[in-house]
């Protein structure tokens, strides 16, 4: 086919997914935004919030989510776990079946699950379940036998993840790690993958053979890549978009004044943070240089002036509001902006600069206008207090993502990590030594002899205590500077309707309808 007919194509299903109105007859389209491209559409390959955006779309794990946040069952239809709480069993859905009209059995299940963990697919995400479950088995075709570690409180939780969505064998077999692409995709969601323009959009069209089809109501999906934050805005107010991805920091108010009850700001459990590559100089083995970097950033104005949009400054690395949790400060919490500037002058010195050998230093981030703000009054405030020269590095996200992992180039990296499930572990896990989420090579044996003593308990106050003691000790060595945790911001439509805040802050197309007014 040449490029000519490929883009033909691609347009007709666009004009095609143009199509729009709320009776019967019609065909019903929901727009949304999307601040960057998927780097993959394979659950097993996928890391960003954006790709599971999407894939929470066209896929469905054993249990889900509703969509003010509650727990209900998803692939699965029921489940039954053992009185040490280390054997689950789950019972299929007869009805669930792939976009092709094959049955979705438990051995894919299994044969997913196993593929996540296999070290051949390099799976981001492998760890988080490797670390949880023993063994994985079909003991028929509905029928899935999976045995844990230990007991472990999110486990039900962990399965809404798009990680440990199904992959359909056939197609897997056929295409290899190509399946995940338009024409080839069988999905067991409410929706398949018909178009993607990289860099621009990706069309879904609906599933008509999901098991909850009835339930419904958006025939196409269109999610629009739009990284530049005003731009989506203006998307949105000229009716291009239904659901915006973020809502830009400048002039907030004026868009709160202007949207009202359109603009939805919510409590949200993400982290937004900078990293330190510990396998490098000047940050390997240097506490001091590390948490004078952490003192010198005046949190309050950064949420205050530089955001402004109900951003909480972040003194722990897990957020407020996590379940069964009360998250640990950093030492200097409660002392003055003065107060911690005074010190960090002081381990400034202590790890080896002053004004006659001021730190020199590359901020690495991805394209995004609120990254690139924040990374310009970071750097102000480390120039002011410190003295610090910093070279702002901006950079496309795949590029971004591959120097951070590589770290041979990397110094301090903007990193964020939103809660795959509402319980403390979702972070702290994060830092374990040898994760492939451990962004920052951080190591610790203390560490993860207490993450380890936490997963072992049965009883959810002792947990807990072993993971407060945890986050007090990763906040002592100062792996990351936690800088804010998020509130969920959108502006949303009057035309969309079932929308449910939560703190998880995930808006499944299948849960939205459209009221469109003649």
């Amino acid at each position: 086919m040449t490029k000519l007919r490929v883009l033909l194509v691609a347009l007709m299903a666009l004009l095609f997914a143009a199509c729009g109105g709320s009776s019967d007859s019609q065909v019903s389209v929901l727009n949304r935004g999307l601040a960057t491209d998927p780097e993959s559409l394979d659950p097993h390959k996928a890391r960003t919030t954006q790709a599971a955006d999407v894939l929470r779309d066209i896929g469905e794990g054993l249990t889900s989510y509703s969509a003010d946040g509650t727990l209900v069952a998803g692939a699965a239809e029921r489940w039954e776990v053992s009185d040490d709480g280390r054997q689950w069993t789950f019972v299929i859905r007869e009805a669930a079946r792939w976009s092709n009209g094959d049955a979705l059995t438990a051995g894919h299940f299994e044969f997913s699950l196993k593929r996540l963990v296999d070290p051949g697919t390099t799976s981001f995400y492998a760890q988080v379940i490797d670390d949880v479950v023993e063994s994985v088995a079909a003991t028929d075709e509905r029928t899935l036998a999976i045995r844990l570690k230990q007991p472990t409180p999110y486990f039900l939780d962990l399965l809404t993840h798009p990680s440990t969505f199904p992959v359909h064998v056939p197609s897997f077999e056929q295409y290899g790690d190509a399946f995940a692409r338009p024409g080839r995709y069988v999905s067991n969601g409410a929706y398949v993958l018909d178009t993607w323009l990289p860099g621009s959009i990706i069309i879904l069209k609906r599933n008509t053979i999901y098991w909850n089809n009835a339930e419904t109501a958006v025939d196409v999906v269109r999610h629009h890549v739009v990284t530049q934050e005003v731009a989506e805005l203006n998307r949105y107010r000229s009716g291009e978009l239904h659901i915006t991805s973020v809502v830009p920091p400048d002039g907030f108010a004026q868009i709160r004044e202007a949207f009202g009850d359109q603009l939805r700001v919510a409590p949200y459990l993400g982290v937004y943070y900078y990293g330190f590559n510990l396998t490098r100089p000047p940050f390997a083995d240097n506490v001091a240089l590390r948490e004078a970097l952490s003192m010198a950033i005046d949190r309050e104005a950064l949420v205050e002036k530089v955001l402004g949009r109900g951003e909480l400054p972040a003194y722990s690395w897990v957020p407020p509001g996590t379940w069964n949790y009360d998250p640990v400060q950093l030492s200097f919490a409660g002392l003055s902006q003065s107060e911690r500037n005074s010190i960090a002058k002081q381990r400034y010195r202590e790890a080896g600069y002053g004004d006659d050998e001021p730190l020199e230093i590359e901020l690495r981030f991805n394209t995004n206008d609120t990254h690139k703000r924040v990374a310009l009054a970071v750097s102000a405030m480390w120039r002011e207090v410190l003295g610090v020269e910093t070279r702002l590095i901006n950079e496309e996200s795949s590029v971004f993502l591959a120097n951070v992992r590589q770290r041979d180039v990397t110094q301090v990296f903007k990193g964020s990590w939103i809660g795959d499930f509402n319980d403390a572990h979702t972070f702290l896990g994060v830092m374990q030594a040898g994760s492939s989420t451990n962004m920052t090579a951080y190591a610790s044996e203390d560490y993860d002899a207490l993450m380890q003593r936490a997963a072992s308990q049965d009883r959810i106050d002792r947990r807990r205590l072993y993971l407060e003691e945890a986050e007090r000790l990763l906040l002592a060595d100062h792996p990351v500077i936690p800088l804010y945790f998020y509130v969920s911001k959108h502006l949303v439509s009057p035309e969309v309707k079932g929308w449910g805040d939560n703190v998880l802050d995930y808006h499944y197309s299948q849960h939205l309808s459209l009221d469109v007014a003649p």
